[in-house]
């Protein structure tokens, strides 16, 4: 059993290495197979307003990031004391994820096949979103989403952003990656 697991290659990683690599070659005319633009790493980033008030209210961001990214999340903190938000330097304000490899590739599947369709008035991911250099940053208004998230167990519904990292030079190489990997793109 445990050999099935090494083995095992996710979907959106073969369909890059199979047909997405291909596409982009042909379309950009690289003279190296290693310009071919790919995903880097995805960071996912919950911020915790409420953390001033609460404590616990990081823990719980904490402990739904973990089960949404797979991975353990680092706690982010405050880098200077800010009086009018009763925010002291060092105070625990979010939690953030960085994803790669194999990782990443489940994490940018779940998004698009599960979670986006479950977006309330969903109408496509803003095209404008970009960088300049390549990447993408998105935000979800509801952690609940996820189907690791039992809705019955959170205490309140949190945002988060999600920003795709990849190694193309400009976005219009980076929008075109991540229309071969299915993103829904306004028109």
């Amino acid at each position: 059993m445990a050999e099935a697991v090494e083995n095992f290659t996710p979907r959106l990683k073969t369909l890059y290495e199979d047909k997405i690599r291909g596409v982009l070659n042909d379309e950009f005319k690289y003279s190296n197979v290693m310009m071919t633009p790919k995903l880097d790493k995805i960071v996912i980033n919950m911020g915790v307003g409420d953390a001033v008030n609460d404590r616990k209210a990081v823990d719980a961001a904490y402990e739904d990031l973990l089960k949404i990214a797979g991975q353990k999340p680092v706690v982010t903190r405050a880098k200077k004391s800010i009086a009018g938000f009763k925010l002291r330097e060092g105070m625990a304000i979010g939690a953030k994820v960085t994803l790669r490899k194999d990782r990443m590739f489940e994490f940018i599947d779940r998004l698009i096949t599960v979670a986006l369709p479950r977006v309330r008035d969903f109408r496509g991911l803003s095209p404008k979103s970009f960088d300049g250099r390549g990447n993408y940053a998105m935000g979800i208004k509801e952690h609940i989403v996820f189907p690791e998230i039992d809705y019955d167990k959170v205490d309140k519904i949190r945002g988060m952003d999600i920003i795709v990292c990849t190694t193309a030079q400009n976005d219009d190489e980076a929008k075109r990656l991540l229309k071969e990997l299915n993103f829904p793109f306004r028109q």
